[in-house]
C-alpha cells in the first residue's frame, strides 16, 4: 500500500535526532566561521589605523566593504538557494569568503584591502540566512526557534574567539595573521561540508527531487516510518506567479517583510556599530590599550550566545514578538548604562557583556522569526532577504561611528543616541506581531 509522508508534519511529530542535531551543529560551524570574519576587521582596526597612518573616517571603507559585499550576497543567494538548493549555495559562500579572506592578508595597500573585503562580503552575506534557513528546515515547529538560535550562537562565539586570538596574534604576529587565520579555517571546513551538510529535505520535495534521495534523508530522520512504497509530500501554499520574490511581497506577506526589514535594519545597525567601532572607542574614550578593547570586545560577543539561547527558549514559549520587543528595550537601557562607565574597565566588560546580551539575543531572534513567517517556497529568499537588506544597517554604522567620533562626540554621547534605534526595532517587531496575528486569523477564517 502506498506510504504518503507529509515530511514536514514527519519532523514536527518526530523526536529532535542525531541526523538533526549533525544539521544543527554544521550550521553553527558555518555561522561561526561567519562571525569570525566579519568581526575581525574591527579587531585589527586600531592597529591598521597607527600602521597605516589613517584617520578615523579612513577606516569606514575598510569597515563597510565587507558590509556591502554581505548586503549583495545575501540579496542574491536567497533565490538561488530557493531554486537550487541550500547546500549547493552554501558551499560556495564558505569557499568564496575563505578564499578571499586569506587574500587580504597580503593587501598591499588600503584601496586593494577595501576592495577584498568586498569580494569577501559576497561569500559571507550567502552563508549565514541560509545556514539558518536550513537549520529551521530540519527543526520540529516546537523547538524552532530555539535550535536556530543555538546555531546562531555560533556568529557571537566566532567573533569572541576572534577577539581573544586578536589580543594574543595582533602584538606578537601582526595584524596580518588574523586575516590569514581568518581565510584558512573556512577553506579546511569546506570538505566536511561537502561530505556531511545535507540538503533540505523539505525543498527537495517541494521540488519533486529523485525519491530515491528523498528517501534515503527521511530513512535517517524516521527510519521505523518509510519503507519501499513512500511517497512524500509537504504542505502546499498559495502559489505565487512571480516565484520568491514575489510570495515575500506578495499583499499577504508584504506588511510584515517591511517590518522585519526595518527591525532588522535597527538591530544590525547597533550589532555591527558595536563590533566594529567598540574596540576604537574603548581604546581612544577609555585610554585603553589595543589588547584590553580586544577584550572589551570579546566580552560584548561571548553575552551573545546565553542572550540567542535565552530569547529562543523564550519564543518558542512565549509570544515571539513581545520577546524580541522586551530584549529591544532591555538593550537599550543597557547601552546606555555602558557610556557612563568610560574609565572603569571591569564595568565596561560587564555591560558590554550585557549589550552583547540583548543585542545578538534579538538579532538572532528576527532570524528565527523570519524562518517561521515564510512558507518553503520562499523562505530561503525571505530569510536572505532580511538579512542583505539589514546589512544596510551594518554599513551605515561603519561611517556613523566615523562620523561620531570625527565630530568629537563623547563617549556617554554616542551611547545615549543608541537609544533611539534600539525603540523603533521594538517598535518595528510589534507591528509585525500584530500583522502576522491578522494574517493567521483571515487564514482560519478563510478555511
Amino acid at each position: 500500500m502506498n506510504n504518503a509522508i507529509d515530511v514536514r508534519q514527519l519532523i514536527d511529530q518526530q523526536p529532535i535526532g542525531r541526523y538533526q542535531k549533525w544539521v544543527v551543529f554544521l550550521g553553527f560551524l558555518i555561522i561561526a566561521l561567519d562571525g569570525l570574519d566579519v568581526a575581525l576587521i574591527g579587531f585589527i582596526a586600531p592597529q591598521l589605523k597607527s600602521d597605516w597612518g589613517l584617520g578615523a573616517q579612513s577606516l569606514g571603507p575598510v569597515l563597510s566593504a565587507a558590509l556591502i559585499g554581505l548586503a549583495l550576497g545575501a540579496l542574491i543567494a536567497g533565490p538561488l538557494a530557493d531554486r537550487y538548493g541550500r547546500k549547493a549555495v552554501l558551499l560556495g559562500s564558505v569557499l568564496l569568503f575563505g578564499i578571499w579572506t586569506l587574500a587580504s592578508a597580503f593587501s598591499p595597500d588600503l584601496e586593494t584591502l577595501v576592495a577584498l573585503r568586498f569580494l569577501t562580503g559576497l561569500g559571507l552575506g550567502a552563508a549565514m540566512p541560509n545556514a539558518s534557513t536550513l537549520v529551521s528546515e530540519y527543526a520540529p515547529a516546537r523547538s524552532r526557534s530555539l535550535l536556530i538560535t543555538l546555531a546562531f550562537c555560533g556568529f557571537s562565539l566566532g567573533a569572541a574567539a576572534g577577539g581573544f586570538v586578536s589580543a594574543w596574534m595582533i602584538p606578537n604576529l601582526g595584524w596580518r595573521s588574523v586575516l590569514v587565520l581568518g581565510g584558512v579555517l573556512p577553506l579546511l571546513t569546506v570538505p566536511l561540508l561537502c561530505w556531511r551538510l545535507p540538503e533540505s529535505v523539505t525543498f527537495l520535495v517541494s521540488k519533486g527531487a529523485d525519491k530515491r534521495r528523498i528517501h534515503a534523508i527521511v530513512s535517517r530522520l524516521a527510519p521505523e516510518r518509510v519503507n519501499a512504497d513512500s511517497t512524500f509530500i509537504v504542505p502546499a501554499s498559495a502559489p505565487s506567479s512571480g516565484g520568491a520574490i514575489a510570495t515575500i511581497l506578495s499583499p499577504r506577506y508584504r506588511f510584515g517583510t517591511l517590518m522585519l526589514w526595518a527591525g532588522y535594519v535597527l538591530a544590525l545597525f547597533l550589532v555591527y556599530l558595536f563590533s566594529g567601532w567598540l574596540p576604537t572607542l574603548v581604546k581612544e574614550g577609555g585610554g585603553f590599550s589595543v589588547a584590553e578593547a580586544a577584550i572589551v570586545t570579546a566580552c560584548f560577543q561571548i553575552g551573545g550566545p546565553l542572550g540567542a539561547i535565552s530569547v529562543g527558549w523564550a519564543m518558542d514559549r512565549c509570544n515571539p514578538q513581545r520577546v524580541l520587543m522586551l530584549t529591544f528595550l532591555f538593550s537599550g537601557a543597557v547601552i546606555f548604562a555602558i557610556g557612563q562607565v568610560a574609565g572603569d574597565f571591569a564595568w565596561l566588560c560587564a555591560i558590554a557583556w550585557a549589550v552583547g546580551f540583548g543585542l545578538n539575543g534579538a538579532s538572532v531572534g528576527m532570524n528565527a522569526l523570519a524562518a517561521a513567517f515564510y512558507p518553503t517556497e520562499a523562505r530561503a529568499t525571505g530569510a536572505s532577504w532580511m538579512s542583505g537588506i539589514g546589512r544596510f544597517g551594518a554599513i551605515l554604522s561603519a561611517f556613523a561611528g566615523a562620523q561620531m567620533l570625527a565630530m568629537g562626540w563623547s563617549f556617554a554621547q554616542v551611547f545615549a543616541s543608541l537609544l533611539i534605534p534600539a525603540v523603533l526595532a521594538a517598535l518595528a517587531v510589534l507591528l509585525q506581531g500584530r500583522h502576522a496575528g491578522s494574517g493567521r486569523r483571515a487564514a482560519r477564517q478563510a478555511v
